[in-house]
């Protein structure tokens, strides 16, 4: 490459003659010079570009004549100043940017092709650096740059130009690889150029317009569409190459450019009116919305998630039911503040346009995955039937019967082998089912917690009926009563059961009251219930061994204390807790707190957790009133860190916050507790109660052995061994009805906060709350770890357990009961070596 890299003869001698006074003596010296000449003078004063007087005049004389300079010349120029390679280090460029940035851009407006992925990180820099210098002079760089951004790109041979899935990530190369012919038909450049161009959220109605031309003229451009979108879904977070010398170099799923082109793709994609639009681009929204690692509120790719959702939020109401049902999956994983902000907007703003509220269009849009009337669909496969069900209390199943109607639990190997496609597809619908089934789960427990109700009509329809969540519906407890004017206006709890043609609620002890039209349901609450009723409904589910599927009968509940009436404003039933952070981080996360990470970084040593409780479905987001909680964090044990994350936390107030529903974002004030509706409170309590009972230290049974200076023993004994909390006196009620049916009832007795067991060499205490054990009479700590995923197991084999059975607080007591009550055959050394100290 001539006259790049080779060193111009006198070039030095000039520039010491302009610095030492001599004006006009570099430009002269660059006039006599042929062009190839003056280009290689201009790649030598680019690197001289740190000393601005040197450097300034020449290269804003060179940079105004037209000196013949091919592509590859403009791409090294703009590469010495971005990249791996650059000569400039981030702070040099900084202050060069002036001097050496110009030529580079005036070099790209006289060639053909040019590094688009590096104009763009110069023009993003120029927007940043505005404030270091002339304000004029970056926005002038800022505007050539965008008109050389906007300049449509050539298209030799059918090829893409480079800049459109460019190589500084993976998902440019794979979707190459993958979808070279699809890629280089007639007009697919010119569309995915215009993708490309989209560097912000939303698109406008004129760039819309214009897609939607390129679209229509691009050879099978609704396959390139698709194909590139679920490359997006599909991509795994990495690190791409970050050409910003001030970035971070976070995963994520694209670089700039891509990310750009993918949410030109998505704001296209609607106008194709095809089936898989909107599930393709809920499924976008998911994995990029989804945080790093697959939690965490640091999205894969925020400017990918806010698009996907604006776009989805954008959709017409003919597809508004498919729009909020894509909506309404990403809260369980996206975490984002701001994509969550988006959601809520995008599910108002879709909603509104239908004229019904985001539940109503939620709840309607749930398929029945080719389901029928029993939750079950049949498929031959040659001799054998496969059958894919769904089982109360929501547990989806895949079996297969033989020609006899045996029933198989696996399929056979007849099936494997001559049937695999049919039965790659059958699994595939058995993921999807369990899929639909937890999130069908959530939202009937978010319903519970805001009080909704539904018209009999309505609830018969989506809920009873339906072959996916009636499975959920009718393993819970709802309530009853009839329209306005109608009967005393009570509620009437019970089971749903069919009834005729229709259905009727069983209460607790057997009668029915028949579901009829102009009545109201909604889901019963312990809350609202008092203590006969409370315990009726328990014994009932005890005495029919009904599970169900999320804890609604066995709910803990938390009414205002005097203690917090005496606070006012706050809560301190839960401050003083040590957690470990990360536990309690995932909890928190999992149940829809989001706030800023605790760490060893910018202020992180305090935290703000946020979560809007649910509004009742039926109504309106411009009506009612809107609840909140805020829980307050800190961060404790300063030396217990790695890679600047916290470790441990401190609990501390949990204030509540409302706004009316017609009011801005903006627009929350802080509430007295006495003013909180019972359920908000409660149910935010209860989230709070969760991460102080599993990621608290003292639920740790090892923590005071884990080294010499272990901190917080102190609060490890309290908590351990102390007062029980709402969900431990729960659990203690329900032992009182599970003890006398357990085969080692002769052994066992309830104190007030433990299970008291007496084994063949001593008697031991159980607490309630944590589960650990003190051996009588010397209340020695017996220290003893179950094997939950297996020890679990053979609990709930041995007795029914209405809840906590898969390995939770309930079934490791029982657990421990079982072992303890026979402790002359513990052959555990760790185990028995304890017993001989403690005696």
């Amino acid at each position: 490459m001539v006259g790049i890299t080779g060193p111009v003869s006198g070039l030095d001698e000039a520039v010491a003659r302009e610095r030492a006074g001599q004006a006009g003596a570099l430009t002269e010296f660059l006039d006599g010079l042929d062009a190839a000449g003056r280009r290689s003078a201009a790649f030598a004063l680019q690197r001289h570009g740190t000393d601005r007087e040197s450097a300034a005049r020449g290269l804003a004389h060179l940079a105004g004549q037209r000196l013949g300079w091919s592509a590859a010349e403009s791409d090294l120029l703009l590469a010495r100043l971005l990249g791996r390679d650059a000569d400039f280090a981030p702070h040099e460029l900084r202050e060069a940017f002036l001097v050496v940035v110009p030529i580079a851009v005036a070099v790209a407006e006289q060639v053909e092709d040019y590094d688009r992925p590096r104009l763009r990180t110069l023009r993003l820099l120029a927007e940043s650096y505005r404030w270091y210098g002339d304000t004029g002079e970056y926005k002038e760089i800022r505007g050539r740059i965008d008109a050389l951004l906007a300049r449509e790109a050539p298209v030799v041979d059918g090829r893409l130009p480079r800049h459109l899935l460019d190589g500084l990530d993976d998902y440019g190369p794979a979707m190459r690889e993958a979808h070279g012919e699809l890629l280089s038909g007639p007009g697919v450049a010119a569309f995915l150029g215009h993708c490309a161009l989209l560097d912000r959220p939303r698109a406008t109605r004129v760039w819309r317009k214009r897609a939607a031309g390129l679209l229509a003229g691009a050879e099978r451009g609704a396959e390139v569409v698709r194909r590139l979108l679920e490359g997006i879904a599909a991509q795994s977070e990495h690190r791409v190459h970050d050409l910003n010398p001030f970035g971070m170099g976070l995963a994520s799923l694209a670089g700039d450019a891509n990310t750009s082109l993918v949410r030109g793709l998505l704001w296209a994609a609607p106008e194709l009116r095809e089936e898989w639009v909107v599930p393709l681009v809920g499924a976008v929204a998911l994995n990029a919305g989804t945080g790093l690692g697959g939690s965490g509120g640091m999205c894969r790719s925020q400017p990918i998630a806010t698009a996907a959702v604006a776009v989805l939020g954008e959709l017409p109401a003919d597809r508004a039911e498919q729009a909020v049902a894509e909506l309404g999956r990403l809260p369980r994983r996206v975490v984002n503040r701001t994509v969550v902000k988006g959601i809520a907007r995008a599910r108002e703003a879709v909603s509104a346009r239908a004229g019904v509220t985001a539940s109503m269009l939620r709840e309607r849009a749930v398929p029945a995955l080719g389901l029928d009337g029993r939750g079950a669909r049949e498929v031959a496969l040659g001799a054998y039937t496969a059958e894919l069900a769904v089982r109360r209390p929501g547990t989806a199943l895949l079996s297969f019967r033989g020609p006899e109607g045996r029933l198989l639990k696996t399929a056979p190997k007849e099936v494997r082998e001559a049937r695999a496609e049919e039965l790659k597809e059958l699994r595939a619908g058995l993921r999807k089912l369990s899929a639909l089934l937890a999130e069908e789960r959530g939202r009937l427990e978010e319903h519970l917690a805001a009080g909704t109700t539904w018209p009999a009509e309505d609830w018969q329809r989506y809920y009873a009926d339906h072959p996916v969540t009636g499975a959920v519906a009718r393993a819970l407890v709802w309530e009853v009563r009839g329209g306005e004017g109608a009967g005393d206006g009570r509620w009437t709890a019970g089971l749903p059961e069919r009834a005729g043609g229709g259905w009727a609620l069983a209460a607790a002890d057997g009668t029915a009251r028949p579901v009829t039209a102009g009545d109201r349901l909604r889901l019963w609450h312990p809350l609202r219930a008092g203590d006969e009723e409370v315990a009726e409904w328990r014994a009932a589910l005890l005495d029919r061994e009904g599970r169900q599927p999320f804890k609604q009968v066995f709910r803990e509940v938390y009414p205002l204390t005097p203690a917090e009436r005496e606070t006012a404003s706050y809560s301190n039933r839960f401050a003083g807790h040590v957690l470990r952070y990360g536990q309690a981080r995932a909890l928190m996360t999992g149940r829809g707190w989001a706030g800023r990470h605790l760490g060893y970084f910018s202020e992180g040593d305090s935290s703000e957790l946020v979560k809007e409780l649910p509004a009742p479905g039926e109504l309106p987001a411009a009506e009612g009133t809107r609840w909140r909680a805020r829980f307050f964090v800190d961060l404790v044990d300063p030396g217990a860190y790695s890679d600047g994350a916290a470790v441990l936390c401190s609990t501390d107030q949990v204030r509540f916050e409302r706004r009316a529903g017609s009011a801005g974002p903006r627009a929350w004030e802080e509430a007295p507790l006495e003013e909180v509706p019972a359920l908000v409170l409660s149910e935010a309590l209860r989230d709070v109660d969760l991460f102080v009972g599993v990621a608290s230290v003292g639920a740790d049974p090892d923590w005071r052995d884990r080294g010499a200076d272990r901190a917080y023993g102190d609060y490890w004994m309290r908590w351990g061994f102390g007062e029980l909390g709402e969900g431990a006196r729960v659990r203690r009620e329900t032992l009182a009805r599970l003890l006398p049916r357990i085969r080692i009832a002769d052994r066992v007795e309830l104190t007030d906060r433990f299970l008291r067991v007496r084994g063949e060499l001593g008697a031991y205490r159980i607490h309630l709350g944590s589960g650990n054990v003190l051996m009588e009479p010397s209340d020695a700590y017996l220290c003893v770890v179950v094997d939950r995923s297996r020890e679990a197991g053979r609990a709930a084999g041995k007795v029914f357990l209405p809840f906590e059975e898969d390995g939770g607080m309930l079934s490791v007591i029982l657990s421990k009961a079982f072992l303890l009550a026979a402790d002359d055959r513990i052959t555990d050394p760790s185990i028995t070596a304890q017993l001989r100290r403690g005696r």
